[in-house]
């Protein structure tokens, strides 16, 4: 459950013994002055300067590479815009130089490097906002653990790690999919949005990742409404059990990455937040509003599917009784000769009609006629 706190920040000495235990020196390292790992490999997948809504690029390192420190020291230096930095799946030597120069609390920065977080919202001592969503994708062309030749619609979940400060903001992605770079550019050519501030890039976070859920709530209802016409235009066999039970799984994902985003999202549009801007609350809760349509959504398909589920066991139930009725009356019918035939195969003695000229075709006949009996009695009770 998403829950907003307020932590105490822990004092930590600043800036040299801020160093996570991978990155303090050993007595193999050679001596000298300590550089994050940061330094040496990065993996930042953009950075900008954005003031009064307007995206200015930053300079460069000696290795070609955003020099995110000054664009930070140019907006502090100035007073006005924020620094937008993103990163996917970062190390924990990665993310130690952003950390140590944002002051970034320790427990948050453990949080977006280990990733498969809980969804949550965290306030820390009203400097900074930590935010944790959860992404979706709908991937239909996705392998069937049991058939590999067979494609099957698999929900795929990632997570997005949002620092938000008064003029920063640090994005850290971990999946596949959920990129930000359509979101970055869209809210570029919004230059009066983004120039609120980094509560323009929380908002449009929130927006973009509403949006996924309502797209994949889309597909699950496409997917959904085929299973229906199957169970309940088609043949109980022909249905595929296995999808049905996929799409629930799935539909349950859905589920778990979109009810905790309530309560933040509640609190984000009626509750005062340092760092939120007043203005931005009304646009919360039209994405709180939206949220509230994808659950609302989710929820009918899980009873919706819980109702296909049960229709269809009750199908095979009475495919599986008609199958019982057939045996058991083709039973019936082939005891008539089989009781015939072990009475004349016990050779007794005395049988007078095994001598009789028109014994034979007596007995036959009246196997014969019995069994056409049967089969006709058998045939208007709808057991044949």
């Amino acid at each position: 459950m998403w829950r907003v706190t307020n932590r105490a920040r822990r004092h930590i000495p600043r800036p040299s013994s801020f160093r996570p235990a991978a990155l303090r020196p050993t007595q193999r390292q050679v001596a000298g002055p300590w550089i994050p790992d940061v330094e040496r490999s990065t993996a930042i997948v953009d950075c900008a300067v954005y003031v009064d809504g307007v995206r200015q690029e930053p300079g460069h390192d000696e290795r070609g590479r955003p020099d995110w420190r000054a664009a930070h020291d140019q907006v502090v230096s100035t007073g006005t815009g924020f620094v937008w930095i993103g990163l996917h799946e970062p190390s924990n030597a990665q993310l130690a130089g952003l950390a140590e120069h944002f002051n970034l609390h320790p427990l948050a920065v453990e949080d977006a490097v280990s990733a498969h977080q809980r969804p949550k919202l965290e306030s820390y001592d009203d400097e900074m906002l930590f935010a944790v969503v959860k992404t979706v994708h709908y991937d239909e062309t996705a392998v069937s653990e049991t058939d590999p030749s067979t494609a099957v619609e698999v929900v795929d979940t990632g997570e997005v790690m949002v620092f938000l400060g008064s003029d920063y903001v640090i994005t850290v992605r971990h999946g596949e999919h959920g990129g930000l770079h359509a979101l970055r550019k869209r809210l570029e050519q919004q230059q009066a949005l983004l120039a609120e501030g980094p509560s323009s890039v929380l908002h449009g976070i929130l927006d973009h990742v509403v949006d996924d859920y309502l797209a994949v709530a889309e597909a699950l209802q496409r997917d959904i409404d085929e299973m229906e016409v199957a169970v309940f235009g088609g043949a109980a066999r022909s249905v595929d059990t296995n999808r049905m039970y996929i799409l629930k799984r799935e539909v349950l994902a859905l589920q778990r990455s979109a009810a905790p985003l309530t309560a933040p999202l509640r609190s984000l549009g009626g509750t005062e937040m340092p760092l939120v801007a007043e203005e931005f609350r009304e646009y919360f809760r039209d994405v709180n509003d939206h949220l509230g349509q994808v659950i609302d959504q989710v929820t009918a398909f899980d009873d919706l599917l819980n109702t296909l589920v049960s229709a269809h066991l009750a199908q095979v139930s009475v495919v599986q009784n008609e199958d019982m009725r057939k045996i058991s009356a083709w039973v019936a019918i082939a005891a008539v000769p089989t009781m015939v035939a072990g009475i004349y195969g016990m050779n007794f003695t005395h049988m007078p009609e095994l001598r009789w000229r028109f014994g034979y075709p007596m007995v036959v006949g009246i196997v014969v006629c019995v069994c056409l009996w049967l089969h006709r009695s058998f045939k208007r009770a709808g057991w044949l």
